[in-house]
């Protein structure tokens, strides 16, 4: 991209980096089978995923649970994701390539995730990718988590791009919504939910095998109004967050 300021594009990690939502939806359900709970873990996700577990878990309790007793819920929840997954752990196809495409093309490339730093390590530095993002912003960096636009805003100020010439790949609702709340464009990811999900992102891509740099920068160019967050899904229970 010469003569011009950088894009960047900002990932989400689950759903996004890896396909692993049908695994975070087992840990969950264990979790609710040891507590007596009858919630539909992956209907919840379909909802909440990219939230926080703490603040997942928070609405499946009808009465009020202290921020310590949700912490150790999701501290629970995450051990059993993690020996579920642990030999499972694998790219979305095409995700390498892709970022050393971005990363030679002129991208400056971010990572904004609800999970926390342990996690992260988990992940990225078993996949061996920590390498190609310049910025990662973790839920310990912020505020307020998904959907409020916190990860992305940071994230883009860490990169030194404003938000307009930022893209945001995700898999989720909350995530999509933080997006836009943060004045970027946003490719959806369908590993976690159908692609008539989404509200408005530029296109939906089930990985990464196809997409380039340069198609990047075509959607960009065929998309110039970033869209609003939809008040529709602002009214919802996982927005409230």
């Amino acid at each position: 991209m010469p003569n011009a300021a950088p894009y960047a594009l900002i990932f989400d990690m689950d759903g996004v980096l890896i396909d692993n939502t049908a695994f975070q939806a087992r840990a969950f359900q264990l979790l609710f089978r040891d507590l007596g709970l009858t919630t539909n873990a992956r209907r919840l996700l379909e909802r909440l995923n990219g939230m926080p577990a703490t603040k997942i878990l928070e609405t499946v309790f009808t009465s009020d649970v202290s921020k310590k007793q949700l912490t150790t819920y999701a501290d629970q929840r995450e051990f059993l994701y993690r020996t579920i997954y642990w030999d499972k752990r694998k790219e979305v196809p095409g995700l390498t390539k892709f970022l050393k495409a971005a990363r030679a093309a002129g991208f400056k490339l971010g990572l904004g995730t609800g999970s926390g730093n342990d996690t992260i390590g988990y992940i990225i530095d078993h996949l061996d990718i920590r390498q190609y993002f310049d910025v990662v912003i973790t839920k310990d960096d912020v505020d307020k988590g998904k959907p409020h636009a916190d990860t992305y805003t940071v994230t883009a100020r860490k990169l030194g791009v404003p938000p307009e010439r930022c893209v945001v790949f995700e898999d989720a609702l909350v995530g999509e919504q933080a997006a836009y709340k943060a004045g970027m464009r946003c490719i959806a990811v369908s590993t976690s939910i159908k692609p008539n999900k989404f509200q408005a992102p530029m296109t939906v891509i089930k990985d990464f095998t196809d997409l380039t740099p340069e198609k990047v920068l075509e959607l960009v160019g065929q998309h110039s109004e970033i869209p609003k967050p939809s008040k529709e899904l602002a009214k919802r229970q996982y927005m409230r967050a």
